[in-house]
């Protein structure tokens, strides 16, 4: 069965909770144990705020709300704990001390730990499980979801996952959240190939691969001065130190909602991001160098500045799309975003005109018919107006056509990723934290057999590449390049150059290199290079890997991968 907008029903189940002063009583040690793993994952899988909402309700209290938001709960109820079959659940949930009935929530368990022990053979399970890694997420959902008409609650059965009765009456948006949270952390855990490791792996595996696939994010636009959008310092952070827009969450400015109540808000400030004053990166230029020599499938940016065109680089797909056009919110016009950029860097609401001048044509039509009723009844011109309200006409705003929250991608995406799953050989990541999906889904898309390499300054601790090269992006592509023996081109022309307070202050990547080499963390596939965060991340991966079995260290890694990610929002917000 299918609710009216063609999402999958959420099946009715028995009520176990009592009524407790006309509410509804919650089994607080499990449910509070799997909200707050939910809760937890959408550090490493994107929601929204409906989502959220529809996940804490129905908790008994407000105090009790805060308490889960707050993650106060025992530090060993991490989302691990999320896929731990049901009489694993139970021995968890005695340890936790919660327990107002604890007969009455053993109860329970074993009968969700029945239910999911009959839903799914193991090769049943293995099928699945087979088709999620080779085919990726949304194929995994069209499949069971959509075309077999699975209800979710047993879905999840397959992945270890027993819902407590509380949590499957939830909206069908949530549902398909506790989908996606068990398809992550499936894909997730992803083996490592072990013959790759280290940088003289990296610079094999570019210079023999075929069809690279290059997925880029802010990062490798910071040096030109253009801000990241999630690190410590970066554009949302800023927004919201700064506080001189008026907006409840940074994350507004880019929220299509809010841009059609208030659009003068984003082009207060988009001047700040608009590529008119921009000069290519070496990360740029090294995407261009490896499509230069044939090797380039697509690069899919998530980035807005199109700083890739100016490279050169033809194999892009701006996945958010771009200022390079904008679009009419009202009519659809579209136009060259240089028909806007003057409004932009001016800090105006740029109008569209067509709009505008339909809307003049219309009020002298009005006007003239009014007058012309007016004399037939005998008025004065003054009296104009006097008894009937004009209805506005609407004039249209222009919108660049970069993909805002609440907007779906392009078709394109979806199309290309069609096209590259079968053909990719190499994946290479930079300057990206993969947090926005559909784009961060990107890899559990691609079969696990492709190799990866992650080159970020920081570890995206919720996925297992095989080679990850941490620090500066510049100064990593530089080394490769220097090792391949490679010359990196230059921008097709340049543009006017970035104010010098607007670029970071760091030494140049040649000054660097003279005096830096990479760093090997213990016998690990972690290079650390200058500019490298990892914290307590990368402190882990020495420990385990000085032990002197790489092998089980290795394994150790992909067990915990998703128990990182946990780690990941603990330095984030420090």
């Amino acid at each position: 069965m299918c609710t009216p907008n063609g999402r999958p029903d959420v099946p009715k189940v028995h009520k176990t909770t009592a009524e407790n002063n006309g509410r509804p009583k919650v089994y607080s040690a499990l449910c509070a144990l799997q909200l707050r793993a939910f809760i937890d994952a959408a550090e490493d899988v994107d929601v929204d705020p409906d989502t959220i909402e529809d996940l804490l309700e129905g908790l008994e209290d407000e105090d009790e709300e805060e308490e889960i938001q707050e993650s106060d709960l025992d530090e060993d109820l991490d989302s691990e704990t999320l896929a731990l079959p049901a009489h694993e659940q139970d021995s968890t949930i005695e340890k936790s001390g919660d327990l107002n009935n604890l007969e009455m929530e053993t109860e329970v368990i074993e009968r969700l730990k029945r239910e999911a022990d009959g839903a799914w053979s193991k090769e049943e399970t293995r099928k699945m499980m087979h088709h999620l890694k080779e085919r990726g997420t949304s194929s995994f959902v069209r499949e069971y979801v959509i075309t077999q008409n699975i209800p979710i609650v047993k879905l999840l059965f397959a992945f270890g996952i027993s819902l407590c009765p509380e949590l499957r009456n939830k909206q069908p948006q949530t549902m398909l959240y506790f989908l996606r949270v068990a398809m992550s952390k499936e894909l997730h855990l992803r083996e490592k190939l072990p013959q790759y490791n280290t940088v003289s792996d990296a610079v094999s595996l570019i210079q023999a691969s075929k069809r690279v696939v290059v997925l880029t994010g802010a990062g490798i636009s910071v040096s030109c001065g253009i801000p990241d959008f999630r690190s410590h310092n970066g554009l949302y952070a800023t927004l919201k130190e700064q506080g001189i827009y008026d907006l409840d969450d940074p994350q507004q400015m880019f929220d299509i909602h809010y841009f059609r109540e208030n659009p003068a808000v984003f082009y207060s400030f988009a001047s700040q991001i608009y590529p008119s004053n921009f000069i290519p990166s070496p990360c740029h230029r090294f995407i261009k160098a490896i499509e230069d020599r044939g090797k380039l499938l697509r690069n899919y940016t998530q980035n807005i500045d199109t700083l890739e065109t100016l490279t050169g680089i033809s194999r892009v797909l701006q996945c958010h799309g771009s200022f390079a056009t904008a679009t009419c919110i009202q009519c659809r016009r579209h136009v060259p975003g240089t028909e806007i950029e003057k409004d932009i860097m001016e800090h105006r609401v740029p109008f569209c005109t067509v709009c505008i001048e339909a809307k003049k044509e219309a009020e002298e039509v009005r006007q003239a018919a009014f007058k012309k009723k007016a004399k037939k009844r005998g008025r004065k011109e003054w009296e104009e107006g006097s008894d009937e309200e004009e209805e506005a006409i609407p004039v249209g705003v222009m919108k660049p056509d970069i993909t805002f929250f609440g907007e779906k991608l392009a078709d394109d995406f979806e199309h290309a990723l069609e096209d590259d799953r079968d053909k990719v050989d190499l994946l290479i990541v930079i300057g990206t934290s993969l947090k926005v999906s559909p784009v961060s889904e990107i890899l559990s898309h691609l079969p696990h057999s492709v190799p990866q390499i992650l080159i970020n300054k920081t570890p995206v601790r919720h996925i297992n590449p095989d080679i990850v090269l941490l620090g500066n992006a510049d100064d990593i592509v530089q080394h490769l390049c220097e090792q391949l023996s490679w010359e990196l081109p230059p921008p097709l022309e340049k543009r006017l150059e970035v104010p010098s307070l607007a670029r970071p202050a760091k030494r140049t990547s040649g000054e660097m290199m003279d005096k830096t080499e990479p760093i090997r963390v213990a016998k690990s596939h972690v290079w650390l290079f200058e500019g490298a965060e990892g914290g307590k991340w990368v402190r882990d991966i020495e420990e385990r890997f000085s032990e002197g079995n790489a092998e089980s260290a290795s394994h150790t890694m992909q067990a915990r991968v998703l128990k990182e990610g946990r780690e990941a929002k603990k330095s984030r917000t420090s």
